[in-house]
């Protein structure tokens, strides 16, 4: 079965940017797609007396929001099968549930009310942390460079194979008939303490060198699993998808500096989020943080323990 693309709507204009968004995902990819509103407004009814006594008036604003965005989709993408919902509930939590049956949860940086000036708003970074699926924030602002079609950006961390992230990836430039650049930002470290036996000399060249065959490593893995998959899955042959073209960057500097640069001209960046274990959800780090804040093109968190 295969899960739709779900996104959050509030009829802010970042959630509109959400919604084309994620319209067009679904267009893309073939996936249905689930337009959700979530408020609590039932717990502040009587507030103020309703124009229908037998409907709240937060309902019927909620209802019509959701009927609106639908004919939205419908004029963008009438190729896709659109449904829309309204919960009266808490909207991370909503989300959150959402997202056990999702292939990926799309919203705006930006909500409605005294907090729509943040750069991004709480629902969003919390349901970053605590989704079981891919999560894309779409950017409040329009990117200042216009984007390459089809160029996703990933960042490559240090673990030894291919993460849920960069496989995410892989698949979403093949899905835009596209191209892939994995990005492995490197330092040099104040003091030479490394996890595993020192490199021979100090210069920064041989930190350089270090992350390059790392790199090349990860990638090797990846491609490699990729064409495993693609033999297993008859729908690979179906979904006209081909070869990506996989490029590398090393960079010194900063990880979010180095991905945000590089992702100047993306379609989309992706990066992934480990789960702590427990109740806690995933851990997002400064470098999540970072980019969820400051990257010019959609992001796409992906858990570690996401399989597709």
């Amino acid at each position: 079965m295969r899960f739709p693309v779900v996104v959050g709507v509030d009829g802010s204009e970042g959630s509109l940017r959400a919604l084309d968004w994620a319209a067009a995902e679904a267009a893309r990819t073939r996936l249905p797609l689930r337009v959700v509103h979530a408020s609590l407004w039932e717990h502040y009814e009587g507030l103020r007396p309703p124009a229908d006594p037998q409907v709240p008036g937060e309902q019927l604003l909620a209802e019509h929001l959701v009927a609106s965005a639908r004919d939205r989709v419908r004029d963008l993408s009438p190729e896709v099968s659109v449904v829309a919902d309204v919960q009266p509930e808490d909207p991370v939590a909503t989300l959150v549930r959402e997202s056990h049956e999702a292939s990926l949860v799309v919203l705006g940086s930006r909500g409605r009310g005294r907090i729509a000036g943040m750069l991004l708003g709480s629902v969003g970074l919390a349901l970053a942390g605590r989704s079981h699926c891919p999560v894309v924030v779409i950017p409040a602002r329009q990117p200042g460079t216009p984007a390459t079609p089809g160029s996703v950006v990933v960042g490559i961390s240090d673990a030894t194979g291919p993460s849920a992230a960069a496989v995410f990836a892989l698949t979403q430039a093949a899905s835009r008939h596209g191209e892939l650049t994995a990005v492995r930002a490197w330092r040099r470290p104040a003091h030479a303490l490394l996890s595993h036996p020192p490199l021979p000399g100090s210069s920064s060249s041989a930190y350089r060198r270090q992350a390059e065959e790392h790199l090349e490593e990860v990638l090797k893995a990846l491609e490699t699993l990729e064409a495993r998959k693609k033999q297993d899955s008859q729908e690979a042959h179906d979904d006209g998808s081909g070869a990506v073209v996989i490029h590398r960057s090393v960079a010194q500097g900063p990880a979010h500096q180095v991905l945000i640069e590089a992702a100047e001209t993306a379609e989309l960046l992706v990066v992934g989020a480990r789960r702590a274990g427990g109740w806690h959800g995933l851990q997002l780090g400064p470098v999540n943080h970072a980019v969820l804040h400051y990257s010019p093109c959609p992001v796409a968190i992906v858990p570690d323990t996401y399989q597709g």
